[in-house]
């Protein structure tokens, strides 16, 4: 019984300071892209803050929480701000820049994937409404950031590994159990984990989304009007 509930207060530790580690994490995803594209200490915070918190405002805002938490609580922007000047100060070498930054990705991933669809529901929405804005809490911040270094998102890319499917499946099981009545601090932390590892697993095995079946064979760009 005591080995539970030890379990269970680490865990709702851990949930709630998932947004902070989200954003700390998300934040050195943004930087680590900025220096390895070479920009200033301006390039870097930037892209910290919007990789950060870009996803969380979009959630807010299409949730009708206005001003977004972003803008109210300025921890949030200070934690980003101070993973943006680390790395700036740090200067990582470029073969620092690439598997650290797919390991702090894939951990926003999970955390925002979980968080954001909790903090949605919390609004009053359905279950498959909280999850769409725990999918856009995700992969939002990743965008901005692709966006603002002058790249296609990874999301749209059909190269690319998986990113927004392992995002939708957690942010589906956060919002079938929240309305189930069945959610728990540590079934999050679970569902974070287990995004953050197919993420990660897709990377090093090479996994993608299903593609139409004609693309590679030309016909994509066989244009006949």
């Amino acid at each position: 019984m005591i080995l539970s509930s030890n379990i269970d207060t680490a865990a709702s530790l851990v949930h709630h300071a998932g947004e902070f580690v989200g954003t700390a994490a998300f934040a050195a995803s943004g930087a680590l892209l900025a220096a390895r594209r070479g920009l200033d200490v301006v390039g870097i915070c930037l892209l910290a803050v919007a990789t950060a918190l870009g996803g969380g405002i979009l959630r807010d805002v299409l949730g009708g929480e206005t001003p977004p938490v972003a803008f109210t609580d300025l921890r949030y922007v200070a934690t980003a701000l101070g993973v943006g000047l680390a790395v700036f100060v740090w200067h990582p070498p470029a073969r620092l820049t690439r598997w650290p930054l797919d390991a702090t990705d894939a951990v926003g991933l999970g955390l925002f994937a979980v968080n954001g669809t909790a903090i949605a529901y919390g609004y009053g929405l359905g279950a498959p409404s909280a999850a769409m804005l725990g999918l856009t809490t995700a992969v939002g911040g990743g965008i901005l950031r692709d966006v603002l270094a002058g790249s296609i998102p990874m999301v749209l890319r059909a190269d690319h590994h998986l990113y927004a499917i392992p995002a939708l499946g957690g942010a589906a099981a956060t919002a079938a159990l929240l309305s189930a009545d069945m959610y728990r601090a540590w079934a999050g932390v679970l569902i974070a984990v287990a995004v953050c590892a197919v993420r990660l697993g897709s990377l090093r095995f090479g996994w993608h989304g299903p593609r139409p079946w004609y693309i590679g064979r030309g016909s994509a760009s066989d244009d006949r009007g």
